[in-house]
C-alpha cells in the first residue's frame, strides 16, 4: 500500500461542500473506506428521544467522516491547499508541499 499523503494531526483544508475553505485538524483516517473526520468540519445532528441512559434528550452534533478528496493538505507556509509529493531526505521519506517546497513532516 502507497504512503499516506493525509495523516492524524495534519491540518487540511475543505475544497467542497458545504465547509469549503474551513480549515480544520484531521481526527481520524479510514484509510479502507477512503473518509476522514476533521475537527468542527462536517458537523451532523441527530435528535435523540430520552432514553434511560441519556433522560433528557435533545440534539447529539458530531463530525461526520468525509470523502478523503473532498480535502487538501495547508500548506506549511500560507495556509493554502497544496498537493503532497515524497521526497528522500538523510534516507527518510518524507512529505513536501507541492507548492511551497517545505517539508510536511519533521
Amino acid at each position: 500500500m502507497a504512503a499516506a499523503k493525509i495523516k492524524k494531526g495534519d491540518s487540511v483544508v475543505v475544497l467542497s461542500g458545504k465547509d469549503k475553505g474551513r480549515t480544520g485538524t484531521v481526527q481520524k483516517v479510514m484509510p479502507k473506506d477512503g473518509k476522514i473526520v476533521v475537527e468542527g468540519i462536517n458537523v451532523a445532528a441527530r435528535h435523540r428521544k430520552p432514553s434511560q441512559t441519556n433522560p433528557q434528550g435533545g440534539i447529539d452534533r458530531f463530525e461526520a467522516p468525509m470523502h478523503i478528496s473532498k480535502v487538501a493538505l495547508a500548506d506549511p507556509k500560507d495556509g493554502k491547499p497544496t498537493r503532497v509529493r515524497f521526497e528522500e531526505k538523510d534516507g527518510k521519506k518524507v512529505r513536501v508541499a507541492v507548492k511551497s517546497g517545505e517539508t510536511i513532516d519533521g
